[in-house]
C-alpha cells in the first residue's frame, strides 16, 4: 500500500467546480493514496456523495474543522 497524498486547496476555486476537481482526483488515486482537500467550509455535501457514490471504498478524516478552514484526507480503500 501506498502512503501517497495529494493536496487539493478548493478555497480559491468558484464553488461550482470544486466537485468536479476532487472527483478527477480522486479517479487519479491508487487503493491506499489520499486525497487532502482543504476547504473553506465543512465538505458535508461531499461526504454524502462519497457515501452514496464510492460507499466502501474511502476513509474519511477530518484533520482540522473550522473556524475558517476545514482540512479532509480522504483515503482511497
Amino acid at each position: 500500500m501506498s502512503d501517497k497524498v495529494q493536496t487539493l486547496d478548493l478555497r480559491p476555486m468558484p464553488p461550482f467546480e470544486r466537485h468536479d476537481k476532487i472527483f478527477q482526483s480522486w479517479e487519479g488515486l491508487k487503493p491506499g493514496e489520499t486525497l487532502r482537500i482543504i476547504n473553506d467550509h465543512d465538505p458535508k455535501p461531499l461526504h454524502y456523495q462519497f457515501e452514496a457514490e464510492q460507499k466502501g471504498k474511502y476513509e474519511w478524516e477530518y484533520e482540522q474543522q473550522g473556524p475558517k478552514d476545514w482540512i479532509v484526507k480522504i483515503k482511497r480503500v
